[in-house]
């Protein structure tokens, strides 16, 4: 039944918001119907567009795994990992304000958050957590984040700092680290005193004119308006997690038009020298604070859950695009990204 959903979908014009010369359109959409139909996956969201303003979007395919719900630039998909540079701004913003520095301490009786911690983990500071360098807790088998659905935030940080150790002193080791910037979100909201959700609506989201951005939810009860449906080849696998804790590492909802606005819009919500400091690689060349990177310099974040493929890239250019997928396979972020440029590059008036 799927396959017979999805072949069908293709017969059906995608719905953009600009209007392209048609020789493009059709270029990227014939692209884009052959990426779905060699990856097996339903449906697809893309937008492009600079400094806050769309110059193209469009939906293909479904957004559900029947072929009842066509894509459209309005529906939401969850973002993964593309959460961390929405975190990472917020953090730079909150230096700039004075209220946190760079060096601050998270953890300890000196640390934002307090708690009787002493040596290693005391020492972690938030840049630390920034670039992925805490020491410990990375993106593997013991990730934190997939363990013990049922804790909130402080009581899985607890648990973390207690049952799971650093096995690299702060500051020395690059390793990809969702608690980290889980703990990032939770430093966000002892400092402000809001959750971590509505701060970075109020003080982020909305002054870049977006606001059909939230958290998502755990389960298909809790799926959001205008939100897809996550197609696993194990069926319900996606509503099995606790995304909703996710929050300020892998938890958001978004169209592909609204990524494209945030990313493109970095000059509007920090000073130049944060843009420089979120985009300098660190201890890892190829990863800077909430962004892979390159020396082009293009800035880029993929995101990976079940049902969930995603990326959002901000080139050196100015031409800002995200490509979000309800579906996940092997390599399919790397093939994603490949997409993204393929299609970009049909545009004449885009100079890629």
């Amino acid at each position: 039944m799927k396959r017979r959903a999805f072949v069908s979908s293709l017969a059906a014009w995608p719905v953009a918001a600009y209007a392209l010369p048609l020789s493009e359109e059709q270029k990227i959409r014939a692209i884009a119907e052959g990426f779905l139909r060699e990856h097996g996956i339903q449906g697809m969201a893309i937008a492009y567009g600079r400094d806050g303003k769309i110059d193209f979007e469009a939906g293909y395919g479904f957004a559900d795994a029947d072929g009842m719900e066509t894509v459209t630039p309005q529906h939401r998909f969850r973002i993964a990992s593309i959460s961390k540079p929405i975190t990472a701004t917020a953090v730079m913003k909150c230096i700039e304000e004075g209220r946190l520095k760079p060096e601050s301490t998270v953890f300890g009786p000196q640390g934002i958050l307090g708690g009787g911690y002493s040596g290693e983990v005391a020492a972690i500071t938030v840049d630390q957590l920034l670039t992925h360098t805490s020491g410990g807790w990375a993106n593997d088998k013991n990730d934190p984040m997939f363990q013990n659905p049922q804790m909130n935030h402080a009581e899985l940080i607890a648990w973390a700092l207690a049952n799971q150790m650093q096995t690299h002193k702060p500051g020395e080791h690059f390793a990809y680290s969702n608690f980290g910037y889980c703990v990032l979100g939770r430093v966000l909201e002892k400092v402000y005193g809001q959750t971590y959700e509505t701060l970075v609506q109020k003080r982020q989201l909305e002054p870049c004119g977006i606001t059909n951005m939230q958290i998502g939810g755990n389960t298909v009860a809790e799926r959001r308006q205008q939100e897809v449906m996550y197609v696993t080849p194990k069926a319900g696998a996606a509503y099995r997690m606790n995304v909703s804790r996710m929050d300020s590492h892998g938890g958001w909802i978004s169209t592909a038009g609204d990524l494209v606005r945030f990313a493109s819009q970095l000059p509007v919500l920090l000073k130049p020298e944060s843009v420089r400091s979120m985009t300098t690689p660190g201890a890892y060349s190829g990863y800077a604070r909430g962004w892979n990177v390159n020396k082009a310099p293009n800035w880029w974040h993929i995101g990976s859950l079940p049902g969930t493929t995603t990326i959002m890239v901000h080139t050196a250019k100015g031409l800002c695009w995200a490509g979000l997928l309800n579906g996940r396979s092997e390599g399919l972020g790397l093939a994603l990204d490949k997409l993204m440029w393929q299609m970009g590059g049909t545009v004449k008036a885009w100079g890629l």
